[in-house]
């Protein structure tokens, strides 16, 4: 792995790394095929949890691997910062499973950040504690399938207060249907977190949402089906359309209040995105670990030469490294900028690494794909599941439409400031003419034809 290190970390975060990498490179990734050995057939794919993942969670903890994500500030953070995390969430990102491993997972991570940063002291206890201890997961239900949920003032999905005589809302009643609830699939999964409208009069669009916890086994809830992602349907974890009708759950699991839920979703989202970010560098470099064995495999020859002796297969690995590492660079430089100014202050560098790096990681897989032939797009190698993972990450979070918005709409702010600097280096130029004695040029014609008779 090619790197270069801007950031000083410090002798416990080393050692992390190297830990990490260790368990990453000699258990997880083994332990690939073998999860998917140990999954169920036809309907018990979404039933069994292959032994592999709670065998590889007890390595992890042990090796002091767990709850890494949390950032320093927090009392349940382990003491990292987001920059120090990100190397080694980056690490995390070489297999499928490392992350679940070390309970550093999408949604459960942002699923818990909300009720770190939101939840009051019963949210945390009956919900935050089992999923920090890894005893179950969660999903978070936003995305819905009648609107554009990239605009989330468009979500339909309705919380209906139920007050009584004081008109204090005693339980809420959720009606709507969502999709691409990841993680909904897992029996598992034991809590929703769940953004609707609770307010839809509301005359400020942002007031009319709110956040609340759903029981995964309250009455009402239908989970229709699990979607396929080019394919896969990442069972048992799965991403699932599903129907809430009539859903009762009481006051107590409000998040933070009624018309909080933009404010609590900006929260969630902000550090998730980065997150996706750090472990698609680790996809990226794995991919190109398999593109530099195969162009380097002396039985692959054309033309007679070895494949890495075509100019073509040097130019794309050539690519894939300089591609890397600028991405690394905006991940670790917008990981830095929420510890110094927090999410809210960081979301331009975070909206640029989150629309250039899963662009990125999809170019280097697709050249490693390229450099397997055949093999490429099959599932004998990883390639194809990672081109699947990460394509979808140019979508999920805010799609890189929503975010190229908001990095142009703040490249614009400088608009006025750009357009005196010009018009005051023009005005200096004319007059450091005058100071020297020189005249403005005066435009004269290469050629004419002369006036025009009408």
């Amino acid at each position: 792995m090619s790197t270069v290190d801007l950031f000083a970390l410090s002798p416990r975060v080393q050692k992390l790394k190297e830990t990490l990498s260790a368990f990453v490179e000699n258990e997880c990734i083994p332990a690939e095929k073998i999860f998917h050995d140990q999954l169920g057939k036809g309907q018990d794919r979404w039933s069994i949890i292959p032994p592999i993942i709670e065998d590889l969670k007890k390595k992890a903890r042990a090796l002091g691997l767990w709850n890494l994500w949390i950032p320093k500030g927090y009392k349940e953070s382990p003491g990292l910062t987001n920059l120090e995390y990100a190397t080694l969430c980056e690490i995390m990102g070489r297999s499928a499973f490392a992350p679940e491993a070390t309970n550093c997972a999408a949604p459960d991570t942002g699923n818990m950040e909300v009720l770190i940063k939101y939840g009051n002291d019963a949210q945390k206890q009956k919900w935050l504690v089992p999923l920090m201890e890894g005893q179950i997961r969660s999903a978070f239900a936003m995305t819905e399938p009648r609107v554009a949920s990239s605009d989330a003032t468009n979500i339909e999905t309705l919380i209906t207060p139920v007050k009584n005589a004081a008109g204090v809302s005693t339980h809420y009643v959720i009606n709507g249907r969502k999709w691409w609830i990841s993680g909904a699939g897992d029996p598992r999964c034991k809590v929703y977190i769940l953004m609707g409208k609770s307010d839809p009069g509301n005359a400020s669009v942002h007031k009319q949402q709110s956040v609340i916890i759903v029981p995964s086994d309250t009455p009402g809830i239908t989970t229709l089906r699990a979607l396929n992602v080019y394919g896969y349907d990442d069972a048992p974890h799965g991403h699932c359309e599903m129907i809430f009708e009539n859903v009762v759950v009481g006051a107590e699991n409000m998040v933070l209040g009624e018309g909080r839920g933009f404010e609590i979703v900006q929260g969630r989202l902000g550090p998730g995105r980065i997150h996706h970010c750090m472990r698609g560098i680790g996809a990226a470099e794995r991919a190109l670990d398999h593109h530099i064995a195969r162009v380097t495999d002396p039985s692959r020859r054309t033309f007679g030469k070895v494949l890495f002796q075509h100019g073509k297969v040097l130019h794309d690995i050539a690519e894939s490294r300089i591609e890397i590492d600028a991405g690394r660079l905006l991940v670790l430089r917008a990981a830095d900028a929420i510890d110094k100014v927090g999410a809210k202050g960081a979301l331009n560098q975070i909206a640029i690494a989150k629309v250039m790096v899963p662009a990125m990681v999809n170019r280097v897989v697709d050249r490693a794909i390229q450099a397997h032939g055949g093999g490429g797009v099959s599932d004998d190698f990883p390639m194809a599941y990672l081109w699947a993972t990460n394509r979808t990450l140019r979508i999920a979070d805010g799609p890189d439409e929503v975010h190229n918005q908001t990095i142009a709409k703040t490249e614009l702010r400088r608009a006025q400031k750009v357009q005196q600097v010009l018009e005051s280096q023009k005005e200096r130029t004319s007059a450091i003419r005058r100071e020297l004695g020189l005249k403005e040029p005066a435009v004269v014609p290469i050629r004419t034809t002369g006036k025009a008779k009408l």
